[in-house]
């Protein structure tokens, strides 16, 4: 039978009356013993605490961002799940927070099924090496769903100011295949979501906000779906970059410093039914001779309001082969230096417009009653109540959670 282990007092035994030996945890210190002495498949439950981290020094074998995998790296872990699958839950995440400390600050290593959910973690320290994929939780080689898990001010810069890149969000290494649903990632020292070689994710219902890098990056031979999202305050949105493949709809991408949603290298990218807005740089570009996909059911608008930094100011940016990309059924408006660019107008085409969607004024993206979004997306996608999708958002199947 399953245990539950308690961060605070004991050990039980699910479904029977015979306790277990007691575990007493009087400090945050603790939870890693705790973590040690779990089995497979218990469940640790934390109280209402701070649990502090004894950070750890190691070498990562291997390096998930560099082009010969097998490089060494010098790293640092906060909490570790090592060759187990157990469930770790916070009795609420406004009250249970662990400070990591560390540059991976909770490792999930060769862990099949793992889960995390109802806590705060915060308080990573960058790595001095600059290769070090450094975040508040890492996955590899592991199966891991995280739930209702808050993300924040994981925002420590190594002193060396060679080392460019912070501390992450949650980040999916070799093996890594992951769910995060639910997750508000706030205030990161670099991406907030990056997935690397061999790594999947299906993320949902999120909020990452406020960080440096990308909202979410998808690298190397990754996969992504990302569904009903909200990405803000970022260098950038949602890119897809070498071999990967995303699926991004109904996201809201707005207010990041550079690009919105970009796809570049061979990957293939699904950007359907998004409101891309108020981007500092361009909307929406495929970048690269090679990357291909298709943009429909989109939202493009209020975009370049910054000096051009990474891509030109405008809603599309075709900077690559415009013949291996469906572009259909989007309002294209209102972006700064001109709705397209290296791409003739598409307004009139294959259903695209240029014009006001008309947005219910209170910042959620929905649509006024009168909106020329409504019904007027791709006819072969249908809305969850059976009628032809809307553009935007809050259209298409993927528009309602489901429960």
């Amino acid at each position: 039978m399953e245990k539950v282990i308690s961060a605070i007092v004991l050990i039980m035994i699910l479904g029977s009356t015979v306790m277990a030996d007691s575990h007493s945890v009087e400090r945050g210190d603790d939870l890693q013993s705790v973590l040690n002495l779990a089995q497979s498949g218990d469940t640790i439950i934390l109280s209402a605490n701070t649990f502090q981290a004894n950070p750890k020094a190691f070498t990562d074998s291997l390096c998930g961002n560099c082009l010969d995998p097998k490089t060494a790296v010098k790293a640092s872990y906060g909490f570790i799940v090592k060759n187990k699958s157990v469930v770790i839950i916070g009795v609420d995440r406004k009250v249970c927070r662990l400070v990591t400390s560390a540059g991976y600050g909770v490792y999930f290593e060769n862990s099949p099924n793992s889960i995390i959910k109802h806590l705060t973690i915060t308080g990573g320290k960058r790595d001095g090496d600059g290769n070090a994929t450094d975040a508040a939780i890492v996955v590899r080689n592991s199966r891991v769903l995280i739930e209702e898990v808050d993300v924040r001010d994981n925002d420590n810069r190594h002193p060396d100011t060679s080392v460019v890149v912070g501390v992450g969000g949650i980040f999916g290494r070799e093996g890594a295949d992951i769910t995060v649903r639910d997750c508000n990632i706030l205030n990161c020292g670099w991406d907030g979501i990056a997935l690397y070689r061999g790594a999947t994710a299906v993320v949902t219902d999120c909020v990452i906000k406020d960080g440096r890098g990308a909202g979410i990056g998808v690298t190397w031979d990754a996969t992504c779906v990302a569904y009903r999202n909200d990405i803000s305050g970022y260098w950038k949105g949602i890119g897809a970059f070498g071999t990967s493949w995303v699926i991004a709809r109904n996201n809201i991408v707005h207010d990041n410093l550079g690009w919105g949603m970009i796809a570049t290298g061979q990957s293939y990218m699904d950007i359907t039914n998004n409101v891309v807005y108020h981007n500092g740089n361009c909307g929406v570009a495929p970048w690269g001779t090679d990357s291909r996909g298709k943009i429909v059911n989109n939202i493009i608008s209020n975009n370049g309001w910054r000096k051009e930094w990474v891509c030109p100011c405008v809603g599309v940016w075709n900077g690559g082969d415009w013949a291996k990309w469906q572009f259909a059924h989007n309002i294209v408006w209102n972006n700064q230096a001109g709705n397209y660019k290296d791409i003739f107008d598409q307004t009139e085409l294959n259903g695209n417009l240029s014009i006001d969607p008309k947005f219910v004024p209170d910042s959620s993206f929905r649509m006024q009653i009168d909106s020329p979004a409504m019904n007027a997306g791709d006819t072969t996608i249908y809305n969850p109540d059976g009628t032809t999708s809307h553009i935007g958002t809050y259209g298409g199947p993927q528009a309602i959670r489901p429960y």
